[in-house]
């Protein structure tokens, strides 16, 4: 996400020429359905396209009454509706993220932190590895670019449907690629697990769950296809309920067939809620491709059909994926050379401490369309603007919560995961390795962000994959040298090393290879929260340490956390500090005793 709205967002108002109300879902967020302004009357929208011309398509009338509203993906997209898209998606995920601790939390109740779970875990790569590829930071990436420029040659009167000739042209290849890499790796399985893990106690229980597992390279090949293809439309509630679905599914196995099959239901529980992932936006989807604006499209030529989009730039974008991804290989090798559990350990620890980064991401997940289509349209101007706001934004978020993740570490882990066969010592354990992960967060959420920009446009640029295997190579390096003396907490040291020195090159890299951003300008927007997060977390751990009750402590911490990182940070001038305290005024003000007469 991924990707979580700025408080600033969350503010704005606007309003928008949207696709009518009938043409919406029950829970889609769209703007509300008025009559097309001309484009004198219309004010240019900051974060959204510009008006389209008068002239351009049916419908477009000031006169009052029905009117046929243009498809979602056509409509202006303002500050507001972002802000309720972003909103959507953050409750979502955020409630997928939960779900995915309870998921773990029923894992570490089943099974513990042993070797089961280890073996489990090393089978859990093929789901991690997937879910970037193939839905968070590879597929989607280039997809979402490549529709979005389908959809603006349809507003623009395209011969044909260019969206359709995309689908029509990219889905069957996609779709058999993805089928053939999954049966060969479940063929592979004995191999592959051999080279992630080596030193594993319980080979046999590994490969089993691996050959359950390979068949997500299919489902979320096209759960991530599908996603991609309805964000581009502006839809974006069936994708961001899919880990909703993915985790429902996993849990159901583990509580059904978790005592017949022990760790094995978990790996079962993966290729069902794949599926799960699939069935919940295919009804949208189909939705979105069957409606033709039969009036804006001309018959096709067979010339410019929208299939815009190369095996160059996919080749680029999941080779820096699996690059991305492949610290989970090295964290995952090292750590199989350690007493059973640290595998486990380290695995609880990511899972926890990166639930900052995914909610800062979610912003970046609804504006990538905005940036791609404004790209497409020619307005680098607002593609910039918009690039730098969400960096900004998101490293801001990710700076605040990961000062509660420091601060208040021990309650967080105890209240999440200690029961049944996970022990106040994997909770120790855990502890210790999430507060040196957390030095990384930052340097992941901003990774996130950048990667959308170096690929908005669609064109191939393989900078960012000479940036990511350099960070890969001091994590390898820091990683073999650290885990004899630290464990580990070397290990996580070591992915946070290495993920900071490729944050840093995207950065500097970016304003040369993709959008124009002012590079300078960024660097100081993003170094003012960490001022401000230092001295909160340090004042978050007092005030969590006050108290004996764990839920009570986390309270205290969080409370301190924010008590002190929102003002500093406003001193400091840090955007996302100054926006949410503009919403909380704001929002003080329409209670009643907030009113003055």
């Amino acid at each position: 996400m991924s990707d979580g709205p700025g408080p600033s967002v969350g503010a704005a108002a606007g309003t928008a020429t949207g696709p009518s109300a009938q043409r919406r879902g029950t829970g889609d967020v769209a703007p509300p359905a008025v009559a097309k302004p001309s484009v004198a009357e219309t004010p240019p929208v900051a974060g959204g396209p510009a008006p389209p011309p008068a002239s351009a398509g049916p419908g477009a009338s000031t006169a009052p009454g029905p009117e046929v509203s243009p498809r979602p993906a056509d409509a202006p997209v303002t500050r507001g509706f972002l802000a309720r898209a972003a909103l959507l998606t953050a409750v979502l995920s955020a409630a997928g993220a939960l779900l995915g601790l309870v998921r773990d939390q029923t894992l570490a109740r089943m099974f513990g932190a042993g070797s089961a779970t280890d073996a489990f875990l090393v089978a859990w790569t093929v789901p991690e590895f997937a879910a970037t590829l193939l839905i968070e930071d590879g597929l989607a990436i280039a997809l979402i670019p490549a529709f979005s420029m389908a959809l603006a040659r349809r507003a623009g009167g395209a011969a044909g449907d260019p969206v359709r000739s995309l689908v029509a042209h990219t889905l069957p290849r996609l779709a058999l690629a993805f089928a053939a890499t999954g049966a060969l790796l479940a063929v592979l399985a004995p191999q592959v697990v051999g080279v992630l893990a080596p030193g594993l106690p319980d080979p046999g229980l590994a490969v089993d769950c691996t050959r359950l597992t390979a068949t997500c390279v299919l489902s979320f090949g096209l759960a991530g296809y599908c996603s991609a293809a309805l964000r581009a439309h502006s839809r974006f509630l069936a994708p961001a309920a899919i880990y909703l679905a993915y985790n429902t599914g996993i849990i159901t196995a583990v509580l059904l067939l978790g005592g017949r099959w022990g760790v094995r239901a978990a790996a079962a529980g993966v290729a069902i809620g794949g599926c799960l992932m699939v069935l919940a936006q295919l009804p949208v989807l189909w939705r979105e491709l069957r409606h033709k604006d039969t009036a804006a499209v001309r018959p096709a030529t067979g010339e410019g059909d929208g299939r815009a989009m190369g095996v160059a730039l996919l080749a680029a974008v999941l080779l820096f994926a699996l690059c991305r991804q492949s610290q989970v290989l090295i964290e995952r090798f090292l750590g199989s050379t350690l007493p059973a559990g640290a595998i486990s350990h380290l695995n609880f620890a990511q899972k926890i401490a990166q639930i900052p980064m995914t909610l800062s991401l979610m912003l970046c997940t609804v504006t990538f369309p905005v940036v791609a289509r404004a790209l497409a349209e020619g307005d680098t101007e607002r593609a910039r603007e918009r690039v730098e706001r969400d960096l900004a934004l998101a490293a801001s978020m990710v700076l605040a919560g990961g000062a509660v993740v420091v601060a208040c570490a021990p309650q967080i882990v105890e209240l999440l995961l200690q029961r049944g066969a996970f022990t106040a010592q994997d909770t120790a354990a855990t502890v210790e390795v999430m507060r040196v992960y957390a030095l990384g967060l930052l340097a992941h959420t901003l990774v996130g962000a950048l990667i959308r920009s170096y690929f908005s446009a669609g064109r191939v640029t393989w900078f960012p994959l000479g940036a990511m295997a350099a960070g890969l190579a001091v994590t390898a390096v820091a990683g073999a040298w650290a885990v004899g003396p630290w464990g580990v907490r070397g290990i996580a040291a070591a992915n946070a090393a290495g993920i900071t020195v490729t944050a840093a090159l995207l950065l500097a890299g970016l304003a040369g290879r993709g959008v124009p951003v002012r590079t300078r300008r960024v660097w100081a927007h993003v170094a003012r929260p960490v001022g401000a997060a230092v001295p909160a977390t340090l004042a978050g751990a007092w005030a969590a340490g006050r108290s004996g009750s764990p839920l009570l402590a986390l309270a205290a911490g969080a409370v301190t956390v924010a008590v002190v990182f929102l003002p500093l940070g406003r001193a400091l001038g840090d955007q996302g500090c100054v926006a949410a305290l503009h919403s909380l005024r704001s929002v003080s003000r329409r209670l009643p005793h907030g009113r003055t007469r």
